[in-house]
Formats: C-alpha cells, sequence, structure tokens
C-alpha cells in the first residue's frame, strides 16, 4: 500500500501547477488551433516531466527515461532542429524571391526585433548568452530559437521555446495591430507591380548550393541549418528525387515535428518554469515580434523615400520567418483596404528571404558571442 501512495506523497504543488499549464497549451492547440502540432505534444510533455518521481525508479525526464533519452539524442545535439530544415528546405519555393531579389532586404530588416530584445533582456538582468538566446525568439523561426538555445542557455529552453512558437501562431493577431499603428490608409493600399519573370531549372538548382557556400563562408556556424534547409530545398528542386522530396514534406516533418515537441516539453520542468524570468522571457518574445514587424513595415517607407515605383509597407513586415502564415495575414489585409489588390507573391518573397535571414541572424548571434 505505502508503494501505491508513494507518488501521491512526491506529488508537490508546483507539478499541478505545471499540469494546469500544459493543459492550456493543448487546449490552445485544440479550442484555437495555435500550432497544435508543436503546442499539444509541447503540453503533453510538460505533464509527462512533472509526474512525481518514486526514489530509486528513475523518471520519464530522466537521463536514463525515454524523454530524457530524446533531448538528449536529438535537442543537445540539435539534432531535431536540422532535421526540421530539410523538411522547411522541400517545401519552399524559392521562385518567388528568385523573380524579386529585393526582397531579400525585407528579410534582413525584419531582423531587427532579435537585436533590440537582445539588449531589452541584458538591461533586465539576463546575462549576454541569455539574452541572445531570448533575441533569437524575433527570428520567429522555432527551430533557429532551440539551435542558439542548447548552445547558449540549455535551462531556459523551456520558456524560450513555448514563446517561440506561441508566437509564432499569434502572427495574424500581433502583425495586424503592429502594421495598422504605423501606416496609413493610402499606404496599405499602395499597387506593387508583378512581373512573372521565368526561372530556369537551372537556376532553382544552382540557387540552394551557391546560399549554402556564401552563408557558410560569411558565418560560418550557419552551416547547420542553412545547410540542412538548402540540402532539403535542393530534394526539391532537382526533379530526380520527387519520392525523397514528398518523403521530407510529409514522412520526415510529421514524425521530427511530433519528437520535437514533446521533447521540448520534456523540459518544462517546474523548477525551471515557475519562476519570473519565463514571465520575463514571454513578454520579452511578445516586444521580438513587435519590433520584427516594426522593422519591415519602417524599412519598407524608408525606401519608398527614394524610389519611384512605391513599396507597399505592409510587405516589409513579411520579412519576418513566420512563413507562409505572415504572407497570407498581409495579402487579407490588403485585401480588406482594396479587394483588388494583390499582393501575396510579394509578400511571400520576402517572407521566403525571412527564413533565410533568421538563420544567418541566428548565425551571426552564435558567432560573435561564442
Amino acid at each position: 500500500m505505502e508503494q501505491l501512495l508513494a507518488g501521491i506523497k512526491a506529488l508537490e504543488f508546483n507539478q499541478v501547477f505545471m499540469y494546469v499549464i500544459g493543459g492550456v497549451l493543448i487546449y490552445l492547440a485544440i479550442k484555437k488551433d495555435y500550432e497544435p502540432m508543436l503546442l499539444l505534444p509541447i503540453g503533453f510533455g510538460a505533464i509527462l516531466t512533472n509526474l512525481p518521481v518514486i526514489p530509486g525508479i528513475p523518471g520519464i525526464a530522466s537521463d536514463e527515461g525515454i524523454l530524457g533519452i530524446l533531448r538528449n539524442a536529438g535537442i543537445l545535439n540539435e539534432l531535431f532542429p536540422a532535421l526540421i530544415f530539410v523538411a522547411v528546405g522541400a517545401m519552399i519555393d524559392f521562385t518567388p524571391l528568385l523573380q524579386m531579389p529585393s526582397m531579400f532586404f525585407f528579410g534582413a530588416a525584419a531582423q531587427f526585433g532579435i537585436f533590440m530584445t537582445i539588449i531589452f533582456a541584458y538591461l533586465l538582468g539576463f546575462d549576454i548568452k541569455e539574452a541572445a538566446s531570448i533575441g533569437i525568439i524575433g527570428a520567429a523561426d522555432g527551430p533557429t530559437s532551440i539551435f542558439v538555445t542548447t548552445r547558449f542557455a540549455r535551462h531556459l529552453l523551456g520558456p524560450i521555446s513555448v514563446a517561440a512558437y506561441s508566437y509564432m501562431s499569434l502572427v495574424p493577431m500581433i502583425q495586424p495591430i503592429v502594421i495598422k499603428a504605423l501606416t496609413t490608409k493610402k499606404e496599405r493600399r499602395i499597387r506593387m507591380e508583378y512581373k512573372e519573370v521565368k526561372i530556369s531549372k537551372s537556376v532553382k538548382i544552382l540557387f540552394p548550393i551557391a546560399v549554402t557556400i556564401i552563408a557558410g563562408i560569411i558565418a560560418p556556424m550557419s552551416a547547420t541549418l542553412i545547410g540542412f534547409l538548402m540540402f532539403g530545398n535542393l530534394i526539391r528542386e532537382c526533379g530526380v528525387l520527387e519520392r525523397l522530396s514528398q518523403s521530407a514534406q510529409n514522412e520526415l516533418a510529421n514524425l521530427v515535428t511530433l519528437l520535437l515537441g514533446i521533447t521540448i516539453g520534456s523540459t518544462m520542468t517546474a523548477e525551471a518554469f515557475i519562476n519570473w524570468n519565463t514571465i520575463k522571457i514571454l513578454l520579452l518574445g511578445l516586444v521580438a515580434f513587435i519590433f520584427d514587424t516594426a522593422g519591415g513595415v519602417l524599412f519598407a517607407k524608408f525606401l519608398n523615400l527614394f524610389v519611384k515605383k512605391k513599396y507597399n509597407p505592409m510587405v516589409g513586415a513579411a520579412g519576418i520567418s513566420a512563413f507562409p502564415m505572415s504572407a497570407r495575414v498581409i495579402q487579407k489585409l490588403a485585401k480588406e483596404e482594396d479587394p483588388t489588390n494583390f499582393i501575396l507573391m510579394q509578400a511571400a518573397s520576402a517572407n521566403v528571404a525571412g527564413q533565410i535571414g533568421s538563420i544567418i541572424a541566428g548565425s551571426m548571434v552564435l558567432a560573435l558571442l561564442s
């Protein structure tokens, strides 16, 4: 009887509170459809890792437990984020970006929130490497956030991952507010000319190879993420690996996302999650997304001072890495202002550029602070 009651005796209030946190994440995934493929596994993983541990028996999240094994094998050695990028690369079509190379600038400008958030986090008392890990939430790219955090602040992996994926799911709520605050109705109705440019198969094949080489030379620490992203895209574009391309987009993406989510949840122990730092991280994550959006919008408005053919400032907001959600949000806003205004391709181009920009920005932070 005493053994049957051991779990109840070992149960602590903080663990019960984490069951509630896990339940909230599961609720948001199911009821609100907020990043369900990740928030649901993360929420359930948080419940699993906070189950009471009986002395003498390894817990499920300990190094000997299954979640601990997955954590050490998949996250702490950066395997899962790298595999996710193979899948993402296989899903991305870089054709709109190749047709409008100027959109690369928006992919860079929309990373502004990363560096502003690093400064704010440092001022709030985090050390510089913790601040850098928090700032990468602004990349709007979960795997990049995980990649940097495992290098710099593993003890913050749980709250940073939750913040990154939660705010990614809230892009349709966050971006319209920021965009409308920084633009006029006239600016939001600007039409952008789109010309269909034929991109040869050779260019599509050479592009991921060239980006890998250039990024690997400029920012060597980007080799893992940019390399695997471009490898996935090369599988897609080469034309002779259709089965592998479909497997990367479906089976690989689904399996790794499933394992990644529940393993991230295993880092959300009560001791690591229930503290003031978690609240600060969640607030700073919101700051990062706001400044990312603002950076892209303001950069577009700045360019409009010097160019004849004006950019719709909303396209700048699509430079964040939340692909393809942000591009869809921008097109929806454009249609609200003018039902005949179609800027989805331009927004998608900036959005794809943001995917590359976020990895480069994360690599720069790693290189500067390592």
